[in-house]
């Protein structure tokens, strides 16, 4: 029998609460967005009727067209979570609650530009494992990003973002999300309000929720396989 989105949902919902009980953390500390980049409206729409209201995507147009589409919906909030390119600023900044993958002042900008003077909830995208293939910046430079957007006019700066390297056994994803974890709090330290972490996807969110994230990224568990 095919399980239902809602059925997935709810038991993505119990595990967070498990990591978080295993961590011994506050679940109202760990927020949940369901990345249904690729999947169609309607699946959006069955998740929303299961209590989901944070939504992520990869795509620039694919935000446009979904936040469109269930714009009936008001409290659905869009996060996007993918790569900025600045001429793509005006699909994402109207739609956007939060901007997890922010890695210049100049995309910073393109999207404040394109806000409508909303306050721009952004995160630094930052690549911990120095990727060659990976968007972000690295770790060393994360927070002299960190200290321009938060002197940036109409950025309201949140917190930091990464994807560890791809692995069979989420445990290998540990020091990275380690690493993200101190360089927030090192932040914190001299002020900068970086109270929020985005990291942990479908196979590894367990150990990130246990280094500290806020936001976990989950679409597989969830949606199934991309459509």
């Amino acid at each position: 029998m095919d399980v239902s989105i809602a059925d997935r949902l709810a038991k993505v919902r119990a595990a967070i609460a498990d990591a978080c009980a295993a961590a011994e953390r506050d679940p109202s500390e760990v927020h949940l967005v369901a990345v249904s980049k690729t999947h169609p409206p309607e699946m959006i729409r069955a998740a929303y009727a299961a209590g989901q209201r944070d939504f992520g995507e990869n795509y620039a147009q694919e935000l446009r067209d979904k936040a469109r589409a269930l714009a009936d919906l008001a409290d659905l909030r869009w996060h996007y979570i993918g790569r900025i390119q600045s001429n793509k600023a005006k699909y994402i900044a109207p739609a956007a609650v939060r901007i997890h993958a922010v890695d210049s002042v100049d995309h910073a900008r393109a999207l404040v530009d394109r806000a409508d003077g909303r306050p721009l909830g952004c995160l630094v995208s930052v690549n911990v494992a120095d990727e060659d293939t990976k968007g972000g910046v690295l770790a060393s430079t994360a927070l002299d990003l960190c200290r321009a957007l938060h002197a940036e006019p109409g950025v309201d700066l949140k917190g930091l973002m990464t994807m560890p390297p791809p692995t069979d056994d989420p445990e290998d994803a540990a020091p990275f999300f380690a690493r993200l974890a101190d360089l927030a709090a090192r932040g914190r330290a001299e002020g900068l309000p970086l109270t929020e972490l985005s990291m942990g996807m479908s196979g590894d969110y367990p150990v990130a929720i246990r280094h500290g994230a806020t936001w976990v990224r989950i679409g597989t568990a969830i949606f199934g396989a991309r459509g």
